[in-house]
């Protein structure tokens, strides 16, 4: 299985302004997100259990991957394309052997060291953060900052999502440092209108590489 998306959007419920989570994942849906990472860590396992059934229907419709955080359980039942780990979760390489070779197996790394061991455990891909401050990675400890995507970029081979404050507003940053897409909550958790923002930000993402791609000046770095 391919890491084909370049927006990887991480739910977060108690972000969508009192607005149903399934409600904010169909907009960022319908606005072209193909990646959902189902991160809900306060719900029990029957209640995850039941809103991942319903969210897997609807990236089916979409034609969208879809991630679970750290259950692997839930992902098996739930036939995922996937899960996240964080850095106390299953390795991926056990995580390999119960979920087979097709699925993408994902990892929360916070520094050079966990990104290379993320890669020689099995990981297909990487999220990197917190890059910017953001409540939500604050317990994570401080901003990393852009040039620690520059240099995983320059060190490891599987693709890399910063995550943590990334917005429209500095994806230019971002790209330019090297990533291969991003990770976002709140961007699109706390949008308006969530399809909007989601289509915004791919949009952005792909005029960026397409211009990174080509040498183009005009890309903060």
């Amino acid at each position: 299985m391919v890491v084909d998306f370049n927006l990887y959007l991480i739910t977060d419920r108690r972000q969508t302004r009192e607005r149903y989570l399934m409600e904010v994942v169909k907009g960022a849906l319908q606005g072209g997100a193909s990646a959902i990472q189902l991160r809900e860590k306060y719900l029990n396992a029957v209640d995850l259990l039941k809103l991942a059934r319903r969210i897997r229907e609807l990236t089916e419709e979409y034609e969208a991957k879809l991630f679970l955080n750290d259950r692997v359980d839930i992902a098996i039942a739930v036939d995922s394309d996937g899960v996240h780990l964080g850095q106390s979760s299953f390795s991926p390489r056990d995580t390999r052997r119960l979920l087979g070779g097709n699925k993408l197996i994902g990892v929360s790394t916070h520094s050079l060291k966990e990104a290379k061991i993320a890669e020689a455990e099995g990981a297909d891909f990487i999220t990197l953060g917190p890059i910017f401050y953001t409540p939500s990675k604050a317990g994570y400890g401080e901003p990393l900052g852009i040039d620690i995507v520059k240099t995983v970029k320059a060190e490891i081979g599987i693709p890399v999502f910063p995550v943590g404050g990334i917005k429209k507003k500095n994806l230019d940053i971002v790209m330019g440092a090297g990533a291969d897409g991003v990770a976002v909550i709140s961007a699109i958790m706390v949008a308006d209108e969530p399809e909007v923002e989601a289509e915004e930000m791919i949009g952005e993402i792909e005029r960026l590489k397409y211009r990174i791609m080509n040498n183009e000046s005009g890309i903060r770095d």
